[in-house]
C-alpha cells in the first residue's frame, strides 16, 4: 500500500514538471494526496472502479454524471511487484491529457518502486541486526528465529566465519558504508549489518575459509578508494550457537593486528592473544626481570631476529647491519638477560617477554 507520506511526494514531484493536477489514491478510492487539498481522504468513486477492474478509467464531461463528486480526467492504476498498490489520476480534458497519462503512471510506479524496495531493504536491515545481536545473547535456534533468519535469506549451515570490521570514510561516496557490504553480498547466504556505532559485521555461512579471504579481498579493492577498513576474522565455528565465541575472538584479532594490517585472522594472533589475561603483578615482574637491562637498540634487534625466525643472515639484512654485529649484539643479550636468543628455549622466553612489555607499554599510551 501506499503511504500518505509518498503520495504527497508523488504529487509535489509531478505536478512540479507537468503543472496538472495529481491525485493519488490507496485501492479503496480513498484520496490520499492532491493538488486540490479539498479533495484529501475524500472518496474517488472512480478511483473505486479502477481498483476493482485494474483498467484505467477516462471521467469525461459526459460521463462525469456517473461518478459522484470526479472531475474529468484519467485515472490509472499503479503496480508494485504485479501487485496492485493504488491509483493514480491526472485531472483535465481526456483528449489533451492523454499523451502524458501514461507517464504519469510510469513515473509514479517507479517512485513507488524506489521508495517500497527502500522500505523493504530498511526492514531487512534492521531484521539481520536484531538476529545478530540475538545470536550474540545466544538465543535458541527454534522455530521462531529459523523463520527470522529464512526472512533475510540466511541458510544456517556450517563453516560460519564471523568477520568486524572498523571502517572509515576516506571520501564522500553515493552509498553508505552498508549498502556496500549488502550490494556484494547480495546473493550469498550471510548476514551484514552494523551492531555497534562504528562497528560492521559480516556472518557468512557454508563458505570455505579460502573463499572468505578471496571475499574480502575484492571486497576491500572495491571500496578502497571511498573508505579505509580494517578486519578482524574470528574462530571459524559450527554451530550457531557459538558466534559470541566467533565474536569475541573476531574482537581480540582487531585488538591484536598490527596497525598496517587491514585483515586479521584470530589464529595470527592466537598466541600472543592467549598473554591478555596475564595482568597480574607476577607477569609485569618477569618482563621487567627479563628486558630491564636491554636497551632500545637491543631490544629492537631481539624483535627483529625473532620475527625472522631466528635467521641470522634475514635479521642482519632487515636491520642492515653485518652478521658479525648482530652476532655481537644476540651475545649482549645473552649476557645481559641471562637467556640465549639462539637457544630456541631461550628464545621463547624473550619472545613471551617482549609480548607482555609491548602490551603494557600499549595501555600506558591508552
Amino acid at each position: 500500500m501506499i503511504s500518505k507520506q509518498l503520495a504527497n511526494q508523488i504529487v509535489e514531484q509531478t505536478m512540479l514538471r507537468l503543472h496538472r493536477n495529481i491525485n493519488v489514491m490507496n485501492t479503496n478510492g480513498m484520496i490520499l494526496a492532491s493538488g486540490d487539498q479539498l479533495r484529501v481522504e475524500s472518496i474517488h468513486e472512480g478511483a473505486k472502479i479502477v481498483a476493482e477492474s485494474e483498467k484505467p478509467l477516462i471521467i469525461t464531461e459526459q460521463n462525469m454524471h456517473l461518478f459522484p463528486k470526479t472531475k474529468p480526467g484519467i485515472n490509472q492504476p499503479i503496480y508494485f511487484q504485479n501487485e496492485l498498490v493504488g491509483v493514480v489520476g491526472i485531472t483535465g480534458d481526456p483528449n489533451e491529457i492523454l499523451e502524458i497519462a501514461s507517464l504519469v503512471q510510469l513515473t509514479t510506479e517507479m517512485m513507488v518502486h524506489q521508495a517500497l524496495i527502500a522500505t523493504q531493504s530498511e526492514w531487512k536491515r534492521k531484521m539481520r541486526e536484531h538476529i545478530f545481536e540475538d545470536l550474540l545473547n545466544q538465543v535458541p535456534l527454534d522455530k521462531v528465529m529459523i523463520e527470522r533468519l529464512s526472512k533475510v535469506s540466511f541458510i544456517p549451515e556450517p563453516p560460519f566465519y564471523l568477520i568486524i570490521i572498523k571502517a572509515t570514510p576516506k571520501q564522500q561516496a553515493y552509498q553508505s558504508f552498508i549498502e556496500y557490504l549488502e550490494d556484494f553480498y547480495i546473493h550469498e547466504s550471510v548476514l551484514v549489518g552494523k551492531y555497534q556505532s562504528d562497528e560492521h559485521f559480516i556472518l557468512t555461512s557454508g563458505i570455505d575459509g579460502k573463499v572468505v579471504r578471496k571475499n574480502l579481498t575484492t571486497f576491500i579493492n572495491q571500496t578502497k578508494k571511498y573508505v579505509h577498513v580494517k578486519m578482524g576474522v574470528g574462530q571459524t565455528v559450527n554451530q550457531l550457537c557459538k558466534i559470541h565465541y566467533a565474536y569475541d575472538t573476531a574482537k581480540t584479532a582487531m585488538e591484536y593486528s598490527k596497525p598496517s594490517q587491514v585483515i586479521t585472522f584470530y589464529e595470527h594472533v592466537e598466541l600472543y592473544s592467549l598473554l591478555k589475561k596475564k595482568d597480574s603483578p607476577e607477569a609485569q615482574h618477569f618482563t621487567n626481570r627479563i628486558l630491564k637491562n636491554l636497551n632500545n637498540k637491543l631490544i629492537h634487534t631481539l624483535e627483529e631476529y625473532l620475527h625472522c625466525n631466528q635467521q641470522l643472515l634475514l635479521a642482519a639484512e632487515v636491520l642492515n647491519i653485518h652478521r658479525h654485529t648482530l652476532s655481537y649484539r644476540l651475545n649482549q643479550i645473552h649476557e645481559q638477560t641471562g637467556y640465549n636468543p639462539l637457544v630456541f628455549q631461550d628464545a621463547i622466553v624473550l619472545q613471551i617477554a617482549l609480548w607482555l612489555s609491548n602490551k603494557y607499554k600499549k595501555k600506558e599510551r591508552h
